[in-house]
């Protein structure tokens, strides 16, 4: 087994324990804060990449930096941002159907994240004019 593999273990092992921890405090009762969630994304963050790419001194999988990693980076990139701006305007309407107003922040981060892909395209696009 190479490291990737060791190290992924290890990673969805501590992500899979601090899960059962944040549901083991919820059913308790008690408040889950920013450090649990941030904890669980950050660690989510880590296994996914390694399942995803391969190793060049295993010589196994699919590496980020070839033609074929570039196209799967892009393309997930894309389909990130727009379930991104999907989660945000669903956050927006729960909040207002529980809440009955209109959270400013949110809706600024909706517009904000509408204009982000246009922006980013629009700049990269004069850098090979």
């Amino acid at each position: 087994m190479n490291t990737r593999k060791i190290g992924a273990i290890a990673v969805g092992a501590a992500a899979l324990i601090v899960v059962v921890f944040t549901i083991y405090k919820v059913m308790v009762g008690k408040d889950v804060g920013f450090n649990e969630i941030i904890t669980i994304a950050t660690l989510l963050m880590m296994f996914f990449p390694m399942i995803t790419w391969g190793s060049k001194a295993d010589k196994d999988g699919i590496f980020e930096d070839d033609e074929l990693g570039k196209k799967i980076t892009e393309r997930s990139s894309k389909i990130s941002y727009f379930l991104l701006l999907f989660f945000i305007l669903g956050a927006l309407v729960a909040d207002e159907i529980v809440n009955e107003t209109m959270n400013i922040f949110l809706l600024g981060v909706l517009g904000l994240a509408m204009i982000t892909l246009p922006i980013v395209e629009f700049l990269v696009s004069k850098k090979y004019r």
